[in-house]
């Protein structure tokens, strides 16, 4: 697919917007902007961690689901769910029944306390990954890069599961911690400017 193509309004967005129905609001009002908010970084990574396998228009075709069936992925909630929880959602034909990525994501919310504890907040940690404008590669040419693997090392030293290189790369693309619109998308310059004004979380200063 052309990494460019020509909106309905005239105007040059990422090849990939055009490829279902939703994805040009998603792309439009959503993805590659920052986001400093714990609960919808850990919404993120939990759906990334869910599309492993499958498309994302899967998965963004379910997130309303996802959401009513994850307390709005409330990781202070979903730390507490249990057997019944995991028995309850394999049921749920509105999410992804898949027990792995069900245990997985249960996991990592009670992690994800352990790195608001650890690091002040989600955000903080996750932006400390942000790569220099200069080690970026060209827009939309590479599925991880050093610093999501790194991230992803990161994740699994701390008890996370299903966050590997790949699944970093794109909630870090996602979540504007990259800014991978394409050259001539209308978005990149908007993406950009969003990421000048925004200004992440520091890391907890160790006792």
């Amino acid at each position: 697919m052309s990494r460019i193509y020509t909106a309905p309004d005239g105007q040059p967005r990422c090849g990939w917007a055009a490829s279902a129905p939703d994805f040009l609001r998603y792309h439009d009002e959503e993805w590659g902007y920052p986001v400093g908010d714990d609960i919808r970084l850990f919404e993120k990574v939990c759906l990334e961690s869910f599309q492993s396998g499958l498309s994302w228009r899967t998965i963004l075709d379910k997130r309303e689901n996802f959401r009513a069936a994850f307390a709005g992925f409330d990781f202070n909630v979903m730390a507490g769910f249990g057997a019944s929880d995991v028995a309850r959602l394999l049921q749920d034909k509105g999410i992804v029944r898949h027990r792995g990525k069900i245990e997985a994501v249960i996991n990592n919310a009670a992690r994800a306390q352990e790195l608001v504890s650890e690091a002040g907040s989600l955000a903080a940690f996750f932006w400390s990954f942000e790569p220099a404008p200069e080690d970026l590669p060209e827009p939309q040419t590479v599925s991880t890069t050093p610093q999501s693997v790194a991230l992803a090392r990161a994740l699994k030293k701390r008890g996370w599961k299903f966050v590997g290189p790949t699944t970093a790369f794109a909630f870090m693309q996602a979540m504007g911690l990259v800014n991978d619109h394409a050259c001539g998308c209308i978005c990149r310059e908007r993406a950009a400017a969003a990421r000048a004004a925004f200004t992440p979380p520091q890391l907890k200063s160790a006792d």
